[in-house]
């Protein structure tokens, strides 16, 4: 019996009670599985009924009175048989049936009881449910049956459970501040990006707004890459399938891919012929048919500018850059926003080096992650090591090429003095890796940059250099990306900031506000004197009251706005204002605005600076 911590139980146990309360509701609803989770609990079940926000209530109310029952969770053990003679009698063999079926044999077959309810379970449990003191069902959410599409869609009641109510509140608080930072909300409101059905799902439009804070970041990447001696390439968005073959990409993650494009004549042919999708779909993992991919990664590209030209020891560390973007087949189900999608880009790099460089080129890549992230004020993060599982076939390669990259790993992350953990069967299936996890302003963790160390691709395509011995060796490859996604990194930014970006990736960074006519060629002439000095600036000409004008800037975020009345206008001077309502330095020269506004800019300010 796996044990669990006083929170996983509670919530666990919350979790029964949610379902006693939905079969005294709802006494034809099938149930599947309601575990714990890092933030709550869920239960799954399937009813024609649909349920709504007052079923929540009026289940959280019948929780109550189930806790107020104090009913004492019991654990029994029966044979396998006795199982199924119990899940019979529950009516509940729709799915338990099949639950049962996952308990190998040989291992304890568990139930618990509480009240009138009784659950296939491991456990464990609190020992009464007076134990339930502060709990809250939160949503509703479809959910296939075992995560599978092809299976039925299920409904998932979340909720939570804290020990205390003033824990609970604050979570409770916290879900509402993430509602007012939701990167969906947000992006819509300052016109970021856009998705439409039209285009496909998981699909991203950049709209002006939003392409002006990527092509900042994409800039400023760039600038450490040039540090850092890279070289930016540019390739396809497809390939052909032999190409994903040799990398191992194709098929062993097919399902994950988009489906291969294929020479309509060909197609045609094995139509008339009778060849069905199954016999199709093998005759391409078989290698039987050649056809096109929309790249799912950038390194068979990036290996393939490699491996054009002879390469010697003195031209390694050879690193190459790209911001390429790929394509994955994500379920319907899993996308969201921006930081789950189907298409998206990658600052990706691929360095190819000697075993003796190896050390130092981990830790250069290192170093750009915790630019990046002290940059951007996220240096609220921990290290996972990814390792391989021995014990399974997902990972390819030289075992003692395997030590040797995990124990880079290991010292890599052990000198970046941060928490780190090592998560054996997390690697990739060519190499170890070090993932980011960052947490942001609301305590939430993200898996942003990545670095991976590959013996097995070098081996795949083949690839060597002319050593001082005149001999050929293998590479090392090293795969870096220090924002990951750039979509799933603007969606975590627009969350992080809660759309009040730095000034530096602001899309608009100026907003000039004319109190009156009167001062408006003094306006006009003060928006061309700072648009000439590059900076990206409006002018408001709204017929409003200042104080409309200044909200509006407020509410689109925008850092700073220049108010200018009959006073500045004769003094030739602006008036500073700042987005949270502050008056910035009082009023100064458009000269001298502008020189310490660049000098904001170039440093990359923080917004606590503007």
């Amino acid at each position: 019996m796996k044990s669990m911590s006083p929170l996983e139980e509670l919530r666990h146990s919350s979790a029964h009670v949610l379902a006693t309360a939905v079969l005294r509701l709802f006494p034809d609803a099938q149930l599947d599985i309601g575990p714990p989770t890092e933030s709550g609990f869920y239960y799954d079940f399937d009813l024609d009924h649909k349920f709504t926000g007052e079923d929540l209530e009026a289940i959280e109310a019948e929780m109550k009175k189930v806790i107020k029952e104090n009913q004492r969770f019991e654990r029994f053990e029966t044979s396998r048989e006795e199982a199924v003679k119990i899940i019979k009698e529950m009516g509940q063999e729709r799915y338990k049936l099949g639950r049962l079926d996952d308990i190998p044999e040989g291992d304890a077959i568990s139930f618990y009881r509480n009240g009138e309810f009784t659950d296939l379970c491991a456990g464990t449990h609190v020992n009464y449910t007076k134990k339930i003191k502060a709990y809250k069902l939160l949503s509703v959410a479809g959910a296939y049956h075992r995560g599978d599409e092809k299976n039925k869609q299920l409904q998932r009641i979340y909720g939570t459970a804290f020990p205390t109510k003033d824990e609970l509140q604050a979570y409770l608080n916290a879900l509402e501040e993430a509602k007012k930072r939701d990167h969906r909300k947000v992006g819509k409101d300052l016109k970021l990006f856009h998705i439409d059905e039209a285009v496909g799902q998981g699909l991203v439009l950049w709209k002006p707004n939003g392409a002006i804070i990527r092509q900042e970041l994409q800039t400023f990447i760039s600038e450490e890459l040039r540090k850092q001696g890279y070289h930016q390439v540019f390739t396809p968005h497809i390939g052909k399938l032999d190409l994903f073959r040799t990398s191992g990409h194709f098929p062993y993650y097919q399902d994950s891919q988009y489906p291969p494009i294929v020479d309509r004549e060909f197609l045609s042919e094995l139509a008339h012929e009778g060849c069905s999708c199954t016999e199709l779909s093998n005759k391409m993992s078989e290698g039987e048919i050649e056809g096109y991919m929309l790249k799912p990664m950038n390194c068979p590209f990036h290996i393939k500018i490699f491996d054009s030209e002879p390469r010697s020891y003195r031209d390694l560390p050879f690193r190459l850059a790209e911001f390429g973007t790929v394509y994955r087949w994500e379920q319907s189900g899993e996308l969201n926003g921006m930081t789950r999608v189907r298409g998206f880009t990658q600052d990706d790099a691929h360095l190819f080096c000697t075993q003796e460089q190896l050390a130092d080129e981990v830790q250069g890549c290192l170093h750009l992650v915790k630019v990046v992230f002290a940059t951007l004020g996220m240096e609220d993060y921990r290290v996972r090591v990814g390792l391989r599982d021995p014990d399974s076939s997902k990972f390819t390669g030289d075992p003692e090429n395997w030590d040797l990259a995990e124990d880079a790993c290991r010292k890599a992350a052990k000198s970046l003095d941060v928490p780190f953990t090592e998560e054996p069967g997390e690697a990739a299936f060519y190499g170890p890796k070090i993932d980011f996890v960052i947490k942001d302003v609301l305590g939430r963790e993200w898996q942003l940059g990545t670095v991976q160390i590959d013996y097995v691709l070098p081996e795949r395509f083949d690839l060597s250099y002319v050593g001082a011995d005149n001999k050929p060796h293998r590479p090392v490859m090293v795969h870096r990306a220090p924002f990951g996604s750039i979509e799933r990194f603007c969606g975590v930014l627009i969350e992080h900031f809660a759309g009040s970006f730095p000034i530096w990736l602001a899309p608009e960074q100026i907003r000039i506000l004319p109190i009156s006519e009167k001062v408006a060629d003094y306006a006009e002439e003060v928006y061309e004197t700072v648009k000439a000095a590059g900076l990206r600036v409006t002018l408001d000409q709204h017929d409003e009251k200042l104080g409309a004008k200044i909200r509006r800037a407020e509410m689109e975020k925008v850092p700073l706005m220049l108010v200018l009345g009959e006073k500045e206008a004769e003094a030739r001077l602006v008036n500073v204002r700042s987005r949270v309502g502050k008056s910035l330095e009082g009023t100064k020269t458009v000269e001298d605005f502008l020189s310490d506004t660049q000098e904001r800019i170039q440093a990359r300010s923080l917004p606590e600076a503007t």
